[in-house]
């Protein structure tokens, strides 16, 4: 039995222009273990349907599914009150802008503590000694020292690494991670990417990974599905997306990366919208 399993599930907004369907009919799965890669390029709807899982679309938004299980339990019947015991300690995600996610008029202390007491009702004592083992699981030096910094004490990579220590407090089932490395330099996208691979291989937690760039998925996935305004357009594991490639859209991808550059001008996806459109 998959860790999570959606059938169908549909993402409309309802707009002054009318109504906007972000996502449409998409069906996934991942298993504890795997690492799923969900690619596409922005407003291909990736974020969209795991802020649908998470219960965390604004009022305008409707969400349907035929099916929607998260270990064996079912997310779309369930009571709000169960779902949020479920929310942030098996199902946690890591958001992107990790400056921007965290409140910036609390410590990382604070923040991170208070996950611990909402999901696991630790003491205060517990708590921080929690906190401060998370910070140096995540690699943060003087990790007790900086439970009482303020986001803007901290860099964009610091930032991250805290949002990370925040998802893996209460060792989730199944982690979500949305552009994880966005706006890092190329250093620091390749420590973040790597501590997310290790804890996954360390804690055998599902792992979805959200991005638009082929190179992490290369890297991290077992598994990709490929969307395109709203539509899955592929699914298969990480060798065959690179090798056979059967959309359109997946093999525009492909084409516009540098290393498959041909002649004076690099190819883009917009050169190839019409044939890989859905």
């Amino acid at each position: 039995m998959a860790l999570l399993e959606i059938k169908n599930l549909t993402v409309s907004f309802d707009t002054s222009a009318g109504l906007f369907h972000a996502v449409q009919g998409i069906d996934l799965s991942v298993d504890a273990r795997e690492v799923l890669a969900i690619v596409g390029e922005s407003g291909s709807g990736k974020s969209v349907e795991m802020l649908a899982v998470m219960g965390l679309l604004p009022s305008s938004a409707t969400v349907t599914a035929d099916r929607m299980m998260f270990d064996g339990k079912d997310l779309l019947g369930m009571a709000h009150a169960d779902k949020r015991k479920i929310i942030g300690k098996d199902i946690a995600m890591i958001f992107q802008e990790p400056v921007a996610s965290l409140n910036p008029c609390f410590t990382v202390g604070f923040q991170l503590e208070e996950t611990l007491r909402f999901h696991l009702g630790l003491d205060k004592d517990a708590r921080r000694k929690r906190a401060i083992e998370l910070l140096e699981q995540v690699g943060i030096r003087d990790a007790e020292q900086r439970l009482g910094a303020y986001p803007h004490q901290m860099s964009g990579g610091q930032c991250q690494r805290v949002m990370i220590a925040m998802a893996i407090a209460c060792n989730p089932k199944l982690l979500i991670a949305d552009e994880p490395t966005t706006a890092l330099d190329v250093t620091v996208q390749k420590q973040i990417l790597e501590l997310l691979m290790g804890l996954q291989e360390r804690t055998g937690m599902g792992l979805i990974m959200i991005t638009h760039n082929i190179g992490v998925v290369a890297e991290t996935a077992d598994r990709v599905i490929v969307q395109y305004k709203g539509h899955k357009m592929e699914e298969s594991d990480v060798l065959t997306l690179f090798t056979a490639p059967t959309s359109p859209y997946t093999r525009a991808l492909l084409a516009a990366l540098p290393d498959n550059a041909t002649g004076d001008r690099l190819p883009t996806v917009g050169d190839f919208r019409e044939a890989a459109a859905p």
